[in-house]
């Protein structure tokens, strides 16, 4: 048994799995978050070494309060969990299709981290890392970066989804400073992962990105906290 441990939520695929796996080369037990138990299954087993499955469906109260209990400790809490159901604009964007998106990459976040918060007490050198999006800098959506559309209002339900995330990281890292808990934002850079349709065969490889989480959830005591940081260690504009 390693003496670190991490959870990484929506760890059977893209970042999230690479995230898993490199915290297992760092000689962490991590626990491997999925909703899908075969899929979960799977992950751990590709992973190898001390990876384990925790179930997990962080828009599941019941499931949240289930996984939590089987935690005493916890060290390292990767919320990467995220959805991007649709990519339309605001005026082709429904109530309900934001709602469906800021379940997981809002809410959900904020019920997995209080639900963890006290294994997390219990650890010397606590650390949330919340996996976000460059799209969700407000900086550069209204001086556009070049990495994506210029002036581009899509995704709005995901990107603005970001930026609730960004905010709630800022008010986390304010709020647990006093227990040591640092806590920051990581935008992984464009990967290829599934998160939207076709976006598999395009985009970097997302172990690259993967490596920008890790980087913050080893942080020295000395490290910030309340930052967003590109995969790469440079900070991203609000």
């Amino acid at each position: 048994m390693n003496d670190r441990t991490a959870l990484v939520t929506g760890a059977n695929k893209g970042i999230g799995f690479h995230v898993a796996r490199l915290l297992v080369a760092e000689g962490f037990s991590v626990h491997v978050g999925s909703r899908d138990i075969e899929h979960g299954e799977r992950a751990v087993a590709r992973i190898g070494g001390d990876a384990r499955l925790l179930v997990l469906d962080v828009t599941d109260p019941g499931s949240i309060e289930r996984a939590a209990a089987r935690v005493d400790r916890l060290d390292v809490l990767v919320n990467n969990a995220g959805v991007q159901p649709v990519t339309g604009p605001p005026t082709e964007t429904g109530v309900e299709d934001l709602r469906r998106t800021y379940e997981t990459n809002v809410f959900g976040v904020v019920a997995v981290t209080n639900a963890f918060l006290p294994a997390l007490r219990r650890s010397a050198h606590p650390r949330i890392v919340n996996v976000s999006s460059g799209t969700a800098s407000l900086t550069w959506s209204t001086h556009p970066n070049p990495q994506f559309a210029h002036g581009s209002p899509r995704s709005a339900a995901y990107r603005s989804s970001k930026t609730a995330l960004n905010a709630l990281t800022v008010f986390y890292a304010q709020e647990l400073a006093e227990d040591g808990i640092k806590v920051n934002a990581v935008a992984p850079g464009r990967r290829a992962t599934d998160l939207v349709p076709g976006m598999a065969d395009r985009g970097g490889d997302p172990a690259e990105g993967a490596q920008g989480v890790v980087r913050l959830a080893l942080l020295p005591d000395d490290g910030p906290t309340g930052g967003f940081h590109s995969w790469d260690g440079t900070p991203v504009p609000w």
